[in-house]
């Protein structure tokens, strides 16, 4: 069972803030590790963060529930305007008519649980997402897959509002339009709860963040936390040489594959010599021309500074080095 709040005429601010009371459908992939824009840092950060202190592009970015947080605001921006095109052509599709609920769901059992659904459909006992997919990110549903966390998605509504399916339907833009099926499934279900309410519990609620993944999304939390180092300020390095010690070996060994990388390729190129492309059974080569012009920063700071200064823009961020003592 599930209590129901009305979000119809509730502005993008309101919305955000009634968001980080609980775990959402496009939060459900990330907190299982499961999603690769995202992760367990990242979602606590946007379940503790102060909504005041948003820029409004932010909000924007998660108003369209997608997440994809590094795509362009026009590429997320068409994603929620085609939300309707999906939805009418999964009706095309099917025959099933669809209708928005214009509510959040709050599950009553979990209440760490909520939901924003894309759409209900009507006389059946079941939801639809709607997704928008890239040209690029096509290979990511060839052969009737589908990106693990829009599964996670898809379960974590069906936890909240207790229905036994979930239809996801995608517009591959330019190429295709699809759509699945998936059904209850009780161990996943669990497992999905149990996940979430450890998330909620061990993480949110104790204010405690989660341990990196190695993702860029943990990167980025990491930039944004701590952006500024004091200077000339010192801390001791407790606990961490063996792990360094292994940073040091990774990296070793990433030289050595480079470097093996680097002799196959111009083996090929010394194959090949003059020609632009090279075929076998299984692979296409090329080795082709390209142009490209650049700036003379150098030359334009030193010969027209003024012109320089006017346009230059001053970013700041933290550089990581390892140095072994």
């Amino acid at each position: 069972m599930y209590t129901k709040i009305p979000i119809g005429d509730m502005d993008r601010k309101e919305w955000l803030r009634l968001r980080r009371t609980g775990i959402g459908g496009s939060d459900a992939g990330a907190v299982c590790g499961l999603n690769l824009y995202s992760s367990p840092m990242k979602v606590y950060q946007d379940k503790i963060c102060d909504i005041s202190e948003e820029p409004e592009e932010k909000i924007f970015d998660e108003h369209s529930r997608d997440d994809v947080p590094d795509e362009p605001n026009e590429a997320i921006r068409q994603g929620y305007d085609l939300e309707d095109y999906v939805a009418k052509r999964f009706t095309e599709a099917t025959g099933f008519k669809v209708r928005r609920s214009n509510y959040m769901y709050r599950s009553l059992a979990w209440p760490f649980m909520i939901a924003d659904v894309d759409r209900l459909v009507v006389g059946e006992d079941a939801g639809l997402e709607c997704k928008t997919v890239s040209a690029y990110n096509a290979d990511k549903w060839k052969n009737g897959e589908i990106p693990m966390h829009y599964i996670m998605q898809c379960y974590h509504y069906m936890a909240v509002t207790g229905k036994r399916i979930w239809y996801i339907a995608a517009v591959i833009l330019g190429r295709d339009f699809l759509y699945r099926k998936l059904e209850w499934d009780d161990a996943l279900i669990t497992r999905l709860i149990e996940a979430e309410r450890y998330f909620w519990t061990e993480y949110v609620e104790k204010g405690v963040m989660p341990e990196p993944d190695g993702s860029e999304a943990c990167d980025a939390v990491l930039e944004q936390y701590f952006h500024t180092a004091e200077k000339a300020s010192t801390i001791e390095l407790a606990g961490f040489d063996e792990k360094l010690d292994r940073r040091e070996a990774i990296l070793s060994q990433i030289a050595a594959l480079e470097q093996e990388q680097n002799r196959i390729e111009q083996e090929v190129k010394l194959y090949m010599k003059e020609k632009e492309r090279a075929v076998s059974g299984r692979y296409r080569v090329t080795w082709s021309n390209v142009e490209s012009t650049r700036l003379d920063i150098k030359r334009i700071r030193q010969e027209q500074p003024e012109i320089y200064q006017d346009y230059a823009k001053v970013s700041s961020s933290r550089r990581f080095l390892v140095r072994v003592a």
